[in-house]
């Protein structure tokens, strides 16, 4: 615990036996309590190397419900577990569990609701192996997203998040898309309800067996994210009514 708060990290897990262990033995189990591991029917053996590794507790879906629908059964499992502090972490070590406690700090102490690793603060990602066009796409959508948001931020699509439960127990996650538009919404709702987000620099990795999308997915991604900054704006601006901002 860090200031008395159970800190609990989900792994929203797809196809990650490969590198599952790498990850969980870099957590610092000296402020995390409780790990929980949501395995989005995977086609390999991600669902028996975490339970081989102990990870407390171990959910498969029976089912692939998308990363969205993945996250939404880590929150709830979390939110059940008692915890204070949620960080997600993803099992495929594109970002690394060494910077947990940069991103608990803050929410245990009482500085921001919600912490983000940023690969774009600093020159991490494109070191790490971003490809070129995802760093160029990355920068283009965040500055679009900051204008129509009334935003600062330095990255909208990272996935290395933590969130105080009072965020996680406030958000209407369930209204929220099972694909990975899933995290821009959150945000879009995070700021909606006025919490406070602070971000650090995370390094990243980007090989083989790291999880990502393909062109063809960003494309869609990318329309996705730019739907959800424009129907922020209209909310805010009495134009429209929607239903993951109720």
């Amino acid at each position: 615990m860090i200031n008395g708060k159970k800190i609990v990290v989900v792994m929203p897990a797809y196809n990650a036996e490969k590198t599952l262990e790498q990850t969980y033995k870099e957590i610092p189990f000296n402020i995390v309590d409780e790990v929980i591991l949501v395995d989005d029917f995977s086609k390999d053996y991600t669902f028996e190397e975490a339970r081989k590794l102990g990870i407390h507790k171990v959910i498969r879906h029976q089912k692939n419900t998308g990363y969205g629908g993945n996250q939404k059964t880590c929150y709830r499992e979390a939110l059940q577990s008692n915890a204070d502090i949620v960080v997600m972490l993803h099992p495929d070590y594109q970002y690394t569990p060494l910077l947990l406690e940069a991103m608990v700090y803050p929410i245990a102490r009482g500085l921001y609701d919600v912490m983000l690793g940023s690969r774009i603060l600093g020159k991490g990602a494109l070191r790490g192996g971003m490809p070129m066009y995802k760093y160029i796409f990355n920068l283009i959508l965040t500055f679009c997203q900051n204008v129509l948001m009334s935003q600062k931020l330095a990255e909208y699509h990272t996935g290395y998040r933590a969130f105080s439960r009072e965020v996680l127990e406030k958000l209407p996650l369930e209204k929220n898309s099972d694909d990975f538009v899933f995290d821009n919404e959150m945000l879009g709702q995070i700021f909606y309800h006025g919490f406070t987000v602070g971000e650090v620099s995370c390094p990243t990795k980007y090989f083989k067996e790291a999880s990502s999308i393909n062109f063809k997915r960003s494309v869609k991604y990318g329309l996705g994210v730019l739907r959800v900054s424009l129907t922020y704006r209209l909310q805010k601006m009495g134009l429209g009514s929607y239903k993951i901002f109720d």
